[in-house]
């Protein structure tokens, strides 16, 4: 095949994701992106101009090759693609799915500039499903080095810090309170998101090949405090993310009807909510929901809510998205806010809810909102919202969600005096190594920066992992607590 001139690349159109139909996906929690075929997949690849400074590396938080990895599946050396790609990452089929490629890789493609970039995170999603069929990259470990490693959270983060620390022939034992591996790949994304058959295939695979002892409902805080983990392990990374949800304070919060979002994900994803009617999970939703916040784990919290709606028969039922802000603050993927309108998600902008409304068995009623516009920025660089006076209404509803962020649950910090946190309970570690204020104790993702993207996660698990290794292997020298 004749190579193409980068003004022919440039005249490729980027290949659009095939979705399901909007009105079919409602009523079902089958993935909603499809993938790319082969020959669209191809012509996506032949979009990328191999640039001798590939700025799309810079922003990929692993340091992917992702020209070298596109090159891959432009030729159809798809095992070559995944030899490529699992050099720096591990998850691909799962990245590929829920990563921001747009405010990341993406947004530095160079063809941006003038036009739309280069899918990469499609291309990603193509390369991490080839592998699970066929498994032709096998995970391969070291000798034997003795030494033990407790990696405390499944999430990615630590999925990822356990896997590089299994690979350099470290026993490593991964503890996870839940009954099921992944974290917030499986506790908090939808399945039309991001099937739990990709989770469970990425996980179990790592688990079987390098020999990872996986224990699950093991609360440390609970079971084990940290310094018994150090009394028991040579190191500990700490990946417990930040699963703490946050409410607003204003009356009704306690109102039968109000939940967080990670509560109601949760039931749908681990209780095999959006498996009915197999399983007849209690997950109780009315026919008027209100989903309060605009990030993406809100837009899941409404699309739920729309689906099983559908599938309990309050199909006429409404959901709304409130939202204090306007929609061009909205922190959610565009893809995700687009597909939430699509399906009938409410969107109330420049809303703000004052009180939540009960009856008098404590049952949800209603919601009093005000309305909002916007003024100065604030510290974020985002216009502050500001009440505008007199103009409070009522809003009928019987179920509120919250998704306004989370922070970290204060249990795995029960008696771990040394390990230095900031004032919003996340535990201050090294960006760069992981190290925490604590001897032996490492520390990253959602639990050390906040709520934050899968791939950065990630990332804090890899170059945690490449430090627990060099501490063990000797090279580095001890610390002792608060030392760092």
């Amino acid at each position: 095949m004749a190579e193409l001139t980068n003004k022919e690349r440039m005249r490729i159109p980027r290949q659009d994701m095939p979705v399901q139909d909007a009105a079919a996906r409602r009523a079902n929690f089958d993935e909603v992106a499809l993938g790319l075929e082969t020959e669209a997949a191809r012509l996506e690849a032949e979009r990328c101009l191999q640039c001798s400074r590939p700025r799309c590396v810079e922003g990929c938080p692993v340091d992917v090759d992702i020209p070298g990895f596109i090159e891959a599946v432009r030729t159809g050396n798809l095992s070559e693609a995944v030899r490529i790609m699992k050099t720096r990452n591990s998850l691909p089929a799962i990245c590929g799915r829920v990563c921001p490629q747009e405010t990341q890789c993406e947004q530095l493609c160079i063809l941006g500039k003038k036009g739309e970039p280069v899918a990469i995170g499609r291309l990603e999603r193509i390369v991490g499903d080839w592998e699970l069929r066929e498994r032709t990259q096998a995970l391969e470990k070291a000798p034997s080095t003795g030494k033990r490693v407790a990696v405390v959270g499944s999430g990615p983060a630590g999925l990822v810090c356990a896997v590089d620390v299994a690979r350099q022939g470290h026993d490593v034992t991964l503890l996870e309170s839940l009954h099921l591996p992944g974290g917030v790949l499986t506790y908090g994304i939808p399945e039309f998101r991001l099937p739990k058959s990709v989770v469970m295939g990425e996980i179990n695979h790592a688990i079987e090949n390098l020999g990872i002892r996986l224990c699950v409902d093991h609360v440390i805080g609970r079971i084990a405090t940290l310094a018994e983990l150090l009394d028991e392990y040579d190191a500990v990374f700490l990946g417990t993310g930040a699963g703490l949800p946050s409410f607003m304070d204003i009356p009704g919060v306690n109102l039968n009807g109000v939940m967080s979002a990670n509560e109601f994900l949760s039931r749908v994803n681990l209780m095999r909510g959006y498996d009915f009617p197999q399983y007849d999970t209690p997950v109780k939703i009315g026919e008027r929901v209100v989903v309060i916040g605009a990030g993406n784990v809100a837009m899941d919290a409404a699309r739920c809510s729309i689906r099983l709606q559908e599938l309990h028969g309050n199909g006429r039922g409404e959901v709304h998205i409130v939202y204090r802000r306007s929609r061009e603050e909205v922190p959610a993927r565009a893809e995700e806010v687009d597909h939430a309108e699509e399906e009938g998600v409410i969107f109330d902008f420049l809303t703000n809810p004052v009180e939540i409304m009960g009856d008098e068995a404590g049952k949800v009623t209603g919601m009093r909102c005000i309305r909002m516009q916007l003024g100065e920025p604030d510290d974020s660089g985002r216009r502050r919202p500001v009440p505008v006076e007199g103009s409070e209404f009522d809003l009928p509803v019987d179920t509120v969600i919250f998704a306004l962020g989370t922070s970290p649950n204060p249990l795995v910090f029960v008696e771990a005096e040394s390990l230095s946190r900031s004032r919003w309970g996340t535990v201050i570690a090294d960006e760069e190594t992981g190290r925490t204020t604590t001897a032996r104790v490492w520390a990253g993702g959602d639990v050390v920066t906040g709520a934050a993207t899968v791939v950065s996660a990630m990332g804090a698990g890899r170059r945690a992992a490449a430090d627990i290794h060099a501490f063990l292997a000797g090279e580095l020298e001890p610390w002792s607590d608060s030392e760092t």
